[in-house]
């Protein structure tokens, strides 16, 4: 999962770029990432975490494509916005 990781101070571009909004977004983003790798520490999920690990994962893509989306100034399609 580390590659997954958005990684803003090691993109030098992003750097003149950030935003306090792009700030928490990709804290979000890596909160998400913490939760989905404890998750998948344990030996075996429940019904309920495996959902919450399906949810997680899709918030976190909906994430990562709205942070792209705001560096490459690119509007941002309905469908994209992470559930709160």
């Amino acid at each position: 999962m580390a590659d997954a990781q958005l990684r803003l101070e090691d993109d030098v571009k992003a750097a003149a770029l950030r935003t306090p909004d792009i700030d928490q977004l990709v804290s979000e983003h890596h909160h998400l990432d913490e939760r989905i790798r404890h998750l998948s520490t344990q030996t075996w999920l429940t019904e309920q975490q495996q959902l919450e690990e399906i949810e997680l994962k899709k918030r976190k893509l909906a994430l990562k494509d709205r942070i792209e989306a705001i560096r490459h100034g690119r509007p941002l399609r309905a469908g994209l916005q992470p559930s709160q």
